[in-house]
């Protein structure tokens, strides 16, 4: 289902935006002395001609520069440059993926639409131009390009790496339980051989461990700078980092307007890829769905990600799409947009209870009427799970069922209760919330419906003190047990929602983790699956899509995992690197 249509700090911003407003100026008074001139008695001829030539000057200049720039336009944006800082959101992953480097990449491929992907089977080199695993599995010896840079010219070495990984590793949070995923763990297993060359030490071998090493989390820090800017209390400069960038990547930030925009501009000296085409790209927060779709159709934008669902299909309908703009459609794997009840809060530690919610949510309305029908239906499945995954659940829309739990359980009349969302992605958050509420009100379940501001939800789900949580998860590595470690497993990670605990399910997750045979594999996922579907901490309503829309002339997408933009490959029609 994927339609197609016909670094350092940002204390310069202030100049860099004076620069650009004079540019705007400029090519303003062009176009009002163009309106202006019939109007007016002209003194000389030679004013006329120097107007005129100014402005063609002018219109040349903006035109070559906009070839060479991106406009972005997005819901919300990052709310911190410091992907391991406590509650930084979605969007701060995408800056971590430009501005900074990591050891090592995926390799890209193209699907059966023409679309590229990443490809999650292929390593490829970022940082590190080569690795060599041991025989026994248990280490890995990176050497590092001898050319990389840090954006204040700094030469990256291995101890930069090491610092880096033991930061990971230390802070705690989302960035620590993410290493965790690959068996990254402790500073202990980081060791610098000479400049060039790192090793890492494992307690046993682990499959995940070279692709956790290519998600956006272990970007790799420019130490010297950032043990510049630590302080005893805060030794790993996680107060700086949260302001200032001190990475190597293709692009550094030129400004961070948290709420308004991110300016980002290529950097020159970066040698671990293509040069990328693309000079600057500004990234621009516009709440308003109406107003993203009017920038794009009039080609004051180039990219939008995240449109509204309804303004998609009517880019991709064959009645209303334009040729100037294309819309890019791919399921997002490993996916589920669900509702998660909090089994540590009353009623929702009650199994019946949590049963009766999955039975009474309207799942063909939700996709239907908030989704416009793009996503991938997650609900009616066979009692019994197989090893596929995503899969649907075996729950379906049954009020007369939902009742009789809530009943059994003691709530026959109901309770009261509160359901959040991230507000930065209020355009379905939104409608989906109150198609729930009004569901739930059927069976008498009386919901208050919570918004909270994208910068603090992910620290409000860190709390885990919401009782009810409308949320996408998605796992970055391609794998059903990963997804279950993050998201069901009882270590309890930022990503357990549901505060959900079982030591059943956790012993079928350890061991496929680790598994080598297949069969067995198989039988381990489709154990872990059944235990989540009879428990239903978190219910299943849909796989989405990533929905990004473009302008005709703008090349060169690629679909990544963690659902952000690669700056790198995008380009626009017959624009070259220079």
């Amino acid at each position: 289902m994927r339609p197609r249509s016909s670094g350092g700090s940002v204390g310069s911003a202030g100049a860099a935006r004076s620069s650009s407003t004079d540019r705007l100026i400029a090519s303003t008074a062009c176009r009002a002395r163009r309106v202006r001139l019939p109007f007016v008695r002209v003194l000389a001829a030679a004013s006329l001609v120097a107007v005129t030539s100014a402005c063609a000057r002018d219109d040349a200049e903006l035109a070559a520069r906009r070839a060479h720039a991106l406009l972005v336009v997005a819901e919300t944006g990052p709310n911190s440059l410091d992907i391991h800082g406590v509650g930084a959101n979605r969007q701060t992953y995408g800056l971590a993926w430009n501005v900074y480097d990591r050891l090592l990449t995926y390799g890209v491929k193209v699907d059966a639409d023409g679309v590229a992907t990443y490809d999650y089977t292929k390593l490829a080199p970022e940082l590190a131009e080569s690795w060599q695993v041991a025989p026994d599995g248990k280490s890995v010896t990176f050497r590092l390009r001898a050319d990389a840079l840090f954006h204040d010219g700094t030469a990256v070495t291995a101890d930069d790496v090491k610092w880096s990984f033991d930061r990971a590793v230390s802070v705690g949070g989302f960035p620590t339980f993410q290493m965790k995923a690959g068996s990254l763990e402790r500073p202990e297993q980081f060791e610098v051989l000479d400049p060039h060359t790192f090793v890492i030490h494992l307690d046993r071998a682990d499959k995940l461990t070279l692709p956790d090493i290519a998600v956006p989390v272990p970007v790799i820090i420019n130490a010297q700078l950032a043990r510049r800017h630590a302080t005893p209390d805060d030794p790993w400069a996680m107060r700086w980092l949260k302001n200032n960038a001190a990475g190597g990547g293709a692009y550094r930030v030129e400004s961070w307007r948290p709420g308004q925009q991110t300016v980002y501009v290529r950097n020159d000296a970066w040698r671990s890829g293509p040069l990328p085409r693309l000079k600057r790209v500004v990234v621009r927060e516009v709440p308003s769905a109406s107003a993203q779709l009017a920038l794009l159709t009039r080609g004051d934008a180039d990219v939008v990600v995240g449109l509204a669902p309804h303004d998609i299909e009517q880019l991709v309908d064959a009645e209303t799409a334009t040729a100037d703009v294309s819309v890019i459609a791919v399921p997002v794997e490993n996916a589920l947009q669900y509702l998660g009840m909090n089994v540590k809060q009353k009623p929702f530690d009650d199994v019946r209870v949590r049963r009766a919610v999955a039975y009474a949510i309207p799942y063909e309305r939700i996709l239907a009427a908030a989704m416009f029908g793009r996503g991938i239906p997650l609900w009616g499945g066979p009692p019994s799970p197989s090893a596929a995954w995503p899969q649907p659940s075996p729950y379906v829309e049954d009020l007369e069922k939902a009742r009789a739990l809530l009943a059994e359980a003691g709530y026959a009349g109901g309770f009261d209760t509160e359901l959040s969302f991230d507000q930065g992605f209020a355009t379905t958050n939104e409608p989906m919330a109150l198609l729930i509420q009004e569901a739930l009100g059927r069976i008498g379940v009386r919901v208050t419906v919570n918004k909270i501001p994208g910068a603090n939800w992910r620290g409000a789900l860190l709390r885990k003190d919401l009782p009810l949580v409308l949320n996408t998860f998605s796992g970055w590595l391609n794998y059903p047990d990963y997804f279950f470690f993050w998201a069901y497993h009882g270590q309890n990670a930022v990503f357990n929602t549901m505060s959900y605990q079982n030591p059943e399910l956790d012993q079928a997750v350890d061991a496929a983790r680790f598994e080598s045979d297949q069969a067995r594999y198989a039988e381990q996922v489709a154990r872990f699956v059944e235990i989540a579907w009879s428990d239903v901490p978190r219910v299943p309503l849909f796989q989405p899509l990533q929905d990004v829309a473009l302008r005709s002339e703008v090349r060169g997408y690629t679909y990544w995992f963690h659902r952000q933009l690669d700056f790198r490959s995008l380009y626009k029609e017959n624009v070259h690197a220079g």
